[in-house]
């Protein structure tokens, strides 16, 4: 062909049969100092799996071929039934097969399970992320069912603690795995639930367990083919938590109307809805007036996964940007070698370390449920990680889609689907001033709060100068927060408490680096060769 105009070469393969567990130096430190090492071969198993090509391509098919709502069946009867691609289901699969879903709430637990299920949830964020909202609604609504679930759906506790995928409509009794969904939001109240509209009245008797009659709406419906949602509404002592079925007890369909699916920014293989309650049926969980304080024990739950789920894309991006900058040659070397590169994503991998040093040690936390100063230090810290990581999300990826160039802003590159997904979790669950809101409102209410901090924050004092400063500035604030400065103080505290775990675990040299990184108000500073080979060493899992 005496025409050809030029020859393919210096393209990088796309990344695709890697082992996302093995790579992840830091990872497998933090699973097996939190008491989950005897996880690690699944992890390792898993991380094979899910980094494989046929993998991938299951998550890039769920999201270009998103759900269908199916009003209407041929004959005119109402459906209100939601279409998925195969893809979705064989996702679904997979993560209800890892337990990702309920591997703490087994009776037979075993120590660190909260923080292998955190790695397995961490896994699979890295291949996709729309399936993971129907597994942490499960997963958070699973604590308060064994307590507050009514009598004629007790065996719905067997189904919910499986590991088996089923999308049959049927009675949740009948079924091999269900499935839990929520259903918060109204379209007046937005995060202000206490002003929700939606009436529930008592079919017989009120109180716990009793059935009621539903009347209203929700603007956010997660998970529309979930076997149950978790709903308030408001009865007569109050807004109340409902356990609300998908199908009755006796066959028939609860009368949910799904009006439409949203059109999101992001999380395309997800179906989130529109619905209107048309005297539904729906059983009290604890007693009315409760909702709120129900809903914010699950929400701690789908909180922290929120800041797992961007962690685990951000891992994702900087894997992607680093497999690409190996490959590509440009100005007489590899990408990689270039030193202004290797700044910008030694950084990137520095950002992750402490990211990943706090978020497994917080996986801990929440499975110290005998321990009081435990629970206080996850209920304190959660939101913060939400507010902090999940924000962070958005530059980082559009960080590593630059490293890529021009074929990192297409849609043959994951980079562009990673980078639409990722405000969702910082929306989702209450965006970051009601995350910061909520810092301050545990620091002013829960007991011992402070002291915690402060407790934490000496145990590493002495080692790091940028530490010990901004330790110093944060207890003062801590004097009299003041709500204006409650996104300040929240970040403060994240990077904080990200740095002490960095200090007592961490190599020294990168421990003193991501607290000058994050904590020293003057700006960056150059980190030397040394630490930049160590960290993309321990980024590609070659430590």
């Amino acid at each position: 062909m005496d025409w050809q105009t030029h020859r393919v070469f210096n393209q990088p393969k796309p990344l695709n049969n890697s082992n996302l567990f093995l790579s992840d130096s830091p990872l497998r430190e933090a699973v097996n100092r939190h008491h989950a090492g005897w996880d690690a071969d699944v992890l390792a198993s898993l991380g094979q799996q899910l980094g494989s090509a046929e993998s991938l391509e299951l998550g890039r098919l769920a999201n270009v071929n998103p759900p269908e709502l199916l009003r209407y069946d041929p004959t005119g009867e109402r459906l209100d039934e939601v279409r998925f691609h195969p893809a979705w289901h064989l996702l679904m699969q997979g993560l209800i097969a890892n337990r990702v879903h309920n591997l703490p709430w087994e009776d037979e637990a075993r120590i660190g399970s909260s923080v292998a299920r955190a790695a397995r949830f961490l896994l699979h964020a890295q291949v996709e992320a729309g399936t993971l909202c129907p597994i942490t609604m499960t997963f958070g609504a699973i604590p308060l069912l064994k307590k507050t679930l009514p009598a004629e759906f007790k065996q719905w506790l067997t189904p919910l603690l499986s590991d088996r995928y089923d999308p049959h409509l049927l009675p949740g009794d009948q079924k091999k795995g269900v499935l839990i969904g929520m259903g918060m939001t109204e379209k007046q109240g937005g995060s202000d639930v206490l002003s929700n509209t939606t009436k529930a009245t008592p079919l017989a008797s009120r109180g716990p367990g009793e059935a009621y009659r539903l009347v209203g709406h929700k603007w956010f419906f997660s998970v529309p083919q979930s076997d149950a949602h978790l709903v308030l509404a408001q009865a007569d002592g109050g807004l109340s938590c409902f356990f609300l079925p998908r199908v009755l007890p006796d066959g028939q369909r609860n009368a949910v109307r799904i009006e439409r699916l949203k059109d999101k920014l992001g999380n395309r293989s997800n179906a989130s809805s529109e619905v209107e309650f048309q005297n539904a049926t729906g059983w009290l969980l604890g007693e009315e007036g409760d909702g709120v304080r129900h809903i914010l024990k699950m929400g701690g739950q789908t909180r922290f996964d929120c800041a797992l789920g961007s962690h685990g894309m951000m891992r994702r991006a900087l894997s992607v940007s680093l497999y690409h900058l190996f490959q590509r040659q440009a100005f007489g070397k590899s990408l990689v070698d270039q030193p202004i590169m290797r700044q910008v994503v030694s950084r990137m991998a520095l950002r992750l370390e402490g990211q990943t040093q706090i978020l497994l040690r917080l996986a801990a936390a929440s499975g110290a449920t005998d321990s009081v100063s435990e629970q206080v230090l996850y209920r304190l810290l959660t939101p913060a990680a939400k507010f902090e990581v999940c924000r962070q999300g958005m530059p980082f990826v559009a960080e590593a889609m630059e490293t890529l160039g021009g074929v990192g802003y297409c849609e043959e590159n994951e980079l562009p689907r990673l980078y639409r997904e990722m405000p969702v979790n910082s929306i989702w669950e209450g965006s970051g001033n009601i995350m910061c809101l909520d810092v301050l409102r545990t620091l002013k209410k829960v007991p011992d709060s402070g002291e915690l901090v402060q407790q934490v924050l000496h145990q590493v004092r002495g080692q790091n100068r940028w530490f010990d400063r901004a330790a110093r500035q944060l207890l003062q604030r801590l004097r009299s927060p003041e709500e204006a400065q409650a996104r300040r103080l929240t970040s403060q505290l994240f990077n904080l408490f990200a740095g002490a775990q960095m200090l007592e675990f961490a190599p020294p040299p990168i421990a003193d680096a991501w607290c000058q990184m994050t904590l020293d108000e003057r700006g960056e500073s150059l980190l030397p060769e040394r630490l930049c080979q160590q960290l993309l060493n321990r980024a590609i899992g070659a430590e």
